[in-house]
């Protein structure tokens, strides 16, 4: 039978010329799915899984994208994309061993349901809050456009997640750098328990693209013949014009948001409305009055797909629980890689530390091919400090890129750059304006070691500080939110050489590191620095001084405060510059603190939940019989930083530490 519609089906069944084998391949990728998902949801009642979402009745979307993308082009799907995962034949024993929360999956039980990743697949998995997955998704796709492979990847989102600040801002990307990204939508209803009328006011989600100079399609989410064909002339057309698409896919949500949600908020006569668009059973249908399927058929292939499911599972199921190991887990919050230290040669020039930055950055562009920096302004401009001033010209505007003023999509885009084997150092043109890219540093960038052994080869360069008359958004030392971020690294130096060699371990090694550079240090701190490439090691402190009366413990600009300071009091201290906040050289600290029996802590930060409390904490835990005194804290003010001159060196720390220092010592 060579019709193209038949008239049993809600759909207008299309075969387009494909031949059966791929008819029946396309069948049996959206059965395989359905039945895992009804083996789930026994085993959920059961107790034998903690949680559930339900991708039932959204099977043709997940099947369409997969079976159009090559094995190697990355795939970033949600909750609802199993077919995805199955179409890549990922063992199903690993997926059952990780919705068990067992080792054989991918996150050794760190992460439940869908929240993994695996490189051997090339799929990438979603984090909760959703919206930087399309952003990161950016970030491969430059990868790929840098690599000139002609490859593209796709990434999934909810119609609900299209509301997320993080959407706009890759979308805008995509579309200004061309990325070829495949952004598929899955318009199903409702986010949560929110239907779209309270979601959003356009007609089609996929008008947006409009304002973003984007391509765009809208698909029967549920007819799994017009989502291949239609995939499959755009993908093709995509690889060979990289460009980013959005593709919104009209479907429905036949269960809850998960199993626990139920679908008590859905009107009956909806649900009963798409009952009847069921993607599995329409195109089973259709399949049947074509001749290409039959009751036999239907029955072997269930069977043969049952008997995979529960071998599987029998294998998952006698895989023993994991065992907590402490050190195991420590381990994992970083990529263990050890960065080869090169050390310093015998030539040096005096630089001022904004020299010595933009040194160390050139020098580590010429080190790293793979090496891509992003910030607003950085490219011809040079960046509003001049730090990559010239950089063009040298690496080109591939490897130097302007960006939008978009914090989040950059840093989720690092990330899927160090996905795609490529190191970034993304600037932050005012420490200030990290809050607008929080989310992914401290949710992405921060936990992906450890969630699925995925390492974000990043660096976020940190201009920060007061002292400049910059006022409150513009002069913050912020360095104490990402201490508290297991899986983020965090540098502070004060000297140019120091400054120099920190950057180059920073970038060399894998994993996160925010790198913090204090304006007001810029142009005034000069000092004697190596001419060629060096590494300074992370988590080493410097003593600056020596002496018998007091340890003396800041980093950045607190560290000339001390200096001046020591000097003008003639007092016999101990001055440790701890250069590396994540990871802190405990063992310098506690040498120095049991030597001289008191210690006083300097940070340019407002004292509650600074740094230099849990230095304290330390030193007390730790030394506490060695102390004459109690640890002193000096910091800044209570309250932002303010702009005029009489108002910022009262909010300072400079102005209080001598008169701290002379309590402590008179103590």
């Amino acid at each position: 039978m060579n019709s193209n519609t038949l008239p049993h089906t809600p759909y207008a069944f299309n075969r387009d010329g494909m031949e059966d084998s791929l008819l029946l391949t396309l069948y049996e990728r959206m059965l395989k799915p359905r039945l895992i998902e009804e083996k789930m949801l026994i085993l959920l009642r059961q107790g034998k899984i903690s949680k559930w979402f339900s991708g039932i009745g959204q099977e043709a979307i997940s099947v369409g994208v997969a079976s159009v993308l090559e094995e190697d082009e990355y795939i970033l799907p949600m909750h609802r994309n199993l077919g995805i995962f199955t179409c890549r034949n990922i063992p199903l024993y690993r997926l059952f061993s990780q919705w068990q929360g067992k080792a054989n999956g991918f996150t050794k039980g760190r992460d439940r349901s869908f929240h993994f990743g695996t490189q051997a697949y090339h799929i990438v998995g979603m984090i909760s809050h959703l919206g930087p997955q399309f952003g990161v998704a950016d970030g491969i796709a430059l990868g790929n456009l840098l690599k000139k492979n002609g490859k593209l990847c796709a990434v999934f989102t909810g119609e609900g997640g299209t509301s997320e600040g993080d959407i706009h801002e890759a979308l805008n990307v995509a579309s200004v750098w061309d990325l070829p990204v495949l952004f598929c939508i899955e318009n199903n209803g409702y986010g949560l328990s929110t239907p779209t009328s309270e979601q959003y006011r356009c007609q089609d989600l996929a008008d947006r693209a409009k304002g973003y100079g984007m391509e765009s399609h809208i698909l029967e989410g549920n007819n799994i013949l017009e989502v291949y064909s239609k995939l499959k002339a755009i993908t093709e057309s995509m690889r060979e014009n990289p460009r980013p698409v959005m593709v919104e896919f009209k479907t429905f949500r036949m269960r809850g948001h998960e199993e626990a949600s139920g679908t008590k908020y859905v009107p009956q006569e909806l649900m009963d409305a798409w009952a009847v668009k069921d993607p599995l059973e329409t195109y089973a249908a259709y399949l049947r009055e074509l001749g290409v399927l039959n009751e036999v058929m239907e029955v072997e292939l269930k069977e043969s797909i049952l008997k995979e499911i529960n071998e599987n599972l029998d294998r998952a199921f006698e895989e023993p629980k994991i065992e907590a190991n402490e050190t195991v887990e420590l381990d994992d919050v970083f990529q263990n890689t050890v960065v080869q230290q090169v050390e310093k040669n015998s030539i040096t020039q005096e630089l001022r530390l904004v020299d010595a930055i933009s040194e160390g950055l050139k020098q580590s562009m010429e080190r790293y091919p793979n090496l891509v920096l992003m910030g607003q302004d950085i490219a011809e401009y040079g960046g509003v400090f001049k730090i990559t001033e010239g950089f063009v010209e040298q690496f080109g505007k591939d490897r130097v890129r302007n960006t939008p003023i978009c914090e989040s999509a950059i840093v989720s885009a690092a990330m899927g750059l160090s996905i795609n084997g490529f190191k970034s150092v993304v600037e932050m043109q005012f420490a200030d304006f990290v809050t607008s890219g929080f989310n992914p540093i401290v949710n992405y960038l921060a936990k992906s070691q450890y969630r699925w052994n995925q390492n974000a080869d990043v660096v976020i360069r940190m201009p920060c500080g007061a002292g400049v008359g910059a006022g409150p958004f513009h002069s913050q030392t912020n360095e104490a939110w990402f201490t508290h971020t297991p899986g983020l690294k965090v540098v502070y130096p004060a000297f140019p050489e120091d400054a120099k060699g920190l950057l180059a371990t920073a970038i060399a090694d894998p994993n996160p590191v925010l790198f913090f550079e204090h304006k007001a240090l810029y142009r005034s701190v000069r000092g004697e620095v190596p001419t060629e490439y060096y590494t300074l090691p992370l988590g080493k402190a410097h003593v600056l001084l020596e002496g018998k009366e007091v340890t003396v413990i800041t980093y950045g600009a607190g560290v000339h405060w001390a200096l001046e300071a020591l000097q003008e009091t003639n007092t016999s201290a101990d001055l440790i510059d701890l250069r590396s906040l994540a990871p802190l050289d405990t063992e310098t600290i506690y040498q120095s603190v049991k030597k001289t029996g008191k210690a006083i802590i300097l940070q340019e930060d407002s004292l509650f939940g600074g740094i230099a409390s849990d230095i304290s904490a330390l030193i007390v835990e730790n030394c506490f019989e060695y102390l004459d005194a109690p640890v002193k804290r000096v910091a800044s003010l209570e309250t932002p930083v303010p702009f005029a001159s009489a108002l910022e060196a009262q909010y300072l720390a400079k102005t209080r530490f001598k008169e701290q220092l002379d309590q402590l010592l008179s103590y």
